[in-house]
Order: C-alpha cells, then sequence, then structure tokens
C-alpha cells in the first residue's frame, strides 16, 4: 500500500543529495582562492566560504601545498615528551618555514597518546585504549628521507616500530588511501562538525597540510565525511585526520602578525590569538643534508 510514496520519497531524497554534493563541489573547485608562495615549491591556499555556500554552512579552509621530492622543502615531526607549547612555538623553535598541528596528546600530563618518534628517537608510544587501539591509533604519517607517506596498521602489536623512518606520528582517522575511501563509523567524533586539521598526499605527490577552522558562525567545522571530501576535491589519493577541536593551528614563518593563518577556536574568538598548546607538529623546513640519513 505504502511501496510506492516510500520509493518516490527515496528517489527525491537521494535525487537532492546527490545534486547538493554537487553544488557543494562546484562551489569548491571554482572558488577565487587566495595564493601565497612561502618557499620553494610550496604555496599557502586560503578560502573563506561564507553565506552557507559549502556543505549549507561557513567554512574557513587554509592549507599548504609543498612539493614531496627534489631540491624543495622537506617535512619533519616536531615533538616535546611530556612539555606542552603553542604550534607557532614549534615552528619557531626549529626554524621552521611552516608549522601544523600534530596527534592526539594528553592535556593534563602533556606527551602524546599515540606513537610518535623523530629523528629515530621515540619521543612517545601508543597508549592503548580500553586494552585496544583507538581509531586514531591505526594509522600513521611516516617521513623517509624528508618525503611523506601514510601507512595503515596492519593489525600487529608492533606495527609502528617497524615503520622503518626516522620521523612517525600515529594518528587518524584515515580518510582515504590509495584512492579507496577508508570506513568510518557513526560515532559522534566523525559525524559532529569541529575544527579539523588534515594531511593529504595528491595524485602527483605533492603534500597538503590543511586546517579547517569552527565552534563559530564565521566557520562551522567539518565532519569527518565532509573533510574525506574536501581533501578528495583537493585532488588527494591518500588523506589523514590528525588532532582537530581548539589544537587546529596553522603557522606560516613572516606570515602577517603573529603567523597564525587560521582562526585557532581555543579562545572562542575569530582571531589569530586562540593556539593551544599542544604535544607535537608537522614542520616543514628547509633542506638540510642532515635530513636525509634513514633509520635502518
Amino acid at each position: 500500500m505504502f511501496k510506492r510514496p516510500f520509493i518516490l520519497f527515496l528517489l527525491v531524497f537521494y535525487g537532492f543529495a546527490a545534486l547538493s554534493q554537487n553544488t557543494d563541489s562546484i562551489a569548491f573547485v571554482t572558488a577565487k582562492w587566495t595564493k601565497k608562495r612561502v618557499a620553494g615549491k610550496s604555496k599557502l591556499i586560503m578560502h573563506h566560504f561564507e553565506a552557507g555556500e559549502l556543505f549549507a554552512s561557513n567554512q574557513n579552509i587554509s592549507y599548504l601545498e609543498t612539493g614531496n621530492k627534489g631540491r624543495g622543502p622537506v617535512l619533519e615531526v616536531g615533538a616535546e615528551v611530556s612539555i606542552l607549547k603553542p604550534t607557532s612555538a614549534f615552528g619557531r623553535s626549529a626554524n621552521a618555514i611552516a608549522a601544523i598541528n600534530g596527534t592526539f596528546f594528553d592535556i593534563k600530563n602533556g606527551g602524546s597518546v599515540d606513537f610518535v618518534q623523530v629523528k629515530g628517537a621515540v619521543i612517545n608510544e601508543t597508549r592503548p585504549d580500553h586494552g585496544g587501539r583507538a581509531s586514531h591509533q591505526q594509522a600513521a604519517i611516516v617521513i623517509r628521507d624528508g618525503r611523506l607517506s601514510l601507512n595503515k596498521w596492519d593489525g600487529s602489536a608492533d606495527w609502528e616500530r617497524n615503520l622503518r623512518a626516522e620521523n612517525v606520528m600515529v594518528t587518524g582517522p584515515l580518510l582515504c588511501l590509495n584512492s579507496m575511501a577508508e570506513m568510518l563509523d557513526s560515532s559522534s567524533f566523525n559525524v559532529s562538525r569541529h575544527p579539523r586539521t588534515a594531511v593529504g598526499i595528491k595524485a602527483d605527490g605533492k603534500v597538503i597540510l590543511l586546517t579547517v577552522d569552527g565552534r563559530n558562525a564565521r566557520s562551522a567545522g567539518m565532519s569527518l565525511f565532509e573533510l574525506r571530501k574536501i581533501m578528495k576535491w583537493l585532488g588527494c589519493t591518500s588523506s589523514i585526520n590528525l588532532d582537530g577541536g581548539g589544537s587546529t593551528t596553522l603557522w606560516v614563518k613572516n606570515f602577517a602578525g603573529n603567523g597564525i593563518v587560521n582562526y585557532p577556536a581555543d579562545n572562542k574568538l575569530w582571531d589569530h590569538e586562540g593556539e593551544r598548546k599542544v604535544a607535537n607538529v608537522i614542520l616543514l623546513k628547509k633542506k638540510h643534508k642532515d635530513t636525509t640519513t634513514t633509520k635502518k
């Protein structure tokens, strides 16, 4: 009796959903992005989507696009064992070109709750979550000789230590790997909109370090499903989520003011002063001879 109206409802619903997604992708790729060169083969790209034009919301997106090979800048992990400090402080102390906040950490006691290794030295071990691995402990950013790749947990207990790279940061969830979308559950963390930080690798090998602002009328933030979509629209074949919320920060050396590009939400104000202290970061640095020693 109700079968035909129900089928009609489904057709209309999915038709509107497809149309909305198409409209969002067009708005995204046709936006007039502001671009600024920050180093060789590296540029800063920004856009503020207003009037609810992306995912029926306002969104402020800032990202660095950098080469992942050759003579350009290199990527590196920066971390402290237990001290927390702003992303910008990590960047300045490392004499970096840019820095973006890293993986999840212990706000009270300091230190990452996920495995972090810097220049071959283990800084923090993965802390089991109720006896198992949390969703942010099932993938890793791996930087070998300054070149970044993403790696998925293989199910083994000592997986992180066998990745054989000088810089390793366990984080997640993984959004997409080699053009295949990874499974995301319907937990509040994944579905709700928050400020987000992500890393992606494009088909041509270039790396994207991205922030999405949130918790403000001027930028709603994104779910992980929305975040995955924009990383795909930017050309990423692989992408991963990092710590977000009040931690989300992108710092660029010599950028106007204090160097903070986005609008960190920890002070609940729409300004560049709301940095949260974090335990680790991803750094973009000038290439030096000592960055090419691979752990054996």
